[in-house]
């Protein structure tokens, strides 16, 4: 196991991705439109955060807002999205499909990691709509997805300490699972040790989320105002997690 924990920043914009890598991020996850809870950004975007961070940026590959049950037409575009995320030099993948019934649709989602290859996917927040977390653990390690993103089927990973750390137990040397979901300076601490997580997902305060609506007219992901915090205030408090995760790692590590 390695000794020190993976931060994920998640942004909309280049500005707030160079706050980020600046903060100490360790990735960056870029997206558009926070206020629906993200969907895929563009191609000028992704071409344009790339010539600015050197660290990781996966990319969020969502053709629209509300549910993740996507048509033939969608899933086309989401391989177009696939091919141009690859030929500006996006390092991973961030998508999630789910059938009618809010089961992971294991084979149109391994399609699309199978597409994806080399880049590594992470499974996003459509995890949290499954009637089973256990189950759909299962399915989402069957697609062959390197990681989840998931707040333990709650808005805030703090209501769901217990689901996150057995599904971290679950899926040891099989996935990672990605604590996300209302996490800061105040409570990341905790949420590491009592989970065991080694990899982190946050907004840093950028997004709120919305109330879930069974993903009809909610991502059941982040919401975002419109006007998030400035880049100077965003890297203070990316550095601010940054130094709490360090002090963590130190305390376990370092005799």
């Amino acid at each position: 196991m390695s000794d020190r924990f993976v931060l994920e920043i998640c942004v909309e914009s280049v500005d707030h991705a160079v706050a980020a890598e600046r903060g100490g991020a360790d990735r960056i996850e870029l997206c558009s439109d926070l206020s629906s809870g993200g969907i895929t950004p563009s191609a000028g975007l992704m071409q344009t955060a790339r010539r600015h961070v050197s660290v990781p940026i996966h990319v969020l590959i969502r053709p629209r807002a509300g549910d993740f049950c996507y048509s033939d037409h969608e899933l086309e575009t989401m391989r177009d999205d696939i091919n141009a995320a690859k030929q500006v030099g996006m390092d991973g993948l961030v998508l999630g499909i789910l059938d009618e019934n809010t089961r992971v649709d294991v084979e149109r989602t391994k399609t699309l990691v199978e597409f994806a290859r080399p880049l590594p996917v992470t499974f996003h927040r459509a995890f949290d709509l499954a009637k089973n977390a256990a189950t759909a653990l299962e399915e989402v390690i069957q697609t062959g997805a390197s990681r989840i993103l998931t707040s333990g089927g709650e808005q805030r990973a703090t209501d769901a300490l217990l689901v996150l750390t057995h599904l971290v137990q679950a899926a040891k040397n099989r996935i990672l699972i990605m604590p996300c979901g209302g996490i800061n300076s105040a409570n990341i601490v905790s949420i590491v040790q009592t989970t065991s997580a080694r990899e982190i997902h946050t907004s840093v305060g950028a997004s709120h989320r919305r109330s879930n609506n069974n993903g009809k007219n909610s991502s059941r992901g982040m919401g975002a105002a419109r006007s998030g915090p400035e880049s100077s205030l965003f890297e203070k408090k990316v550095v601010k997690l940054v130094n709490r995760l360090n002090s963590v790692s130190q305390n376990q590590f370092v005799s």
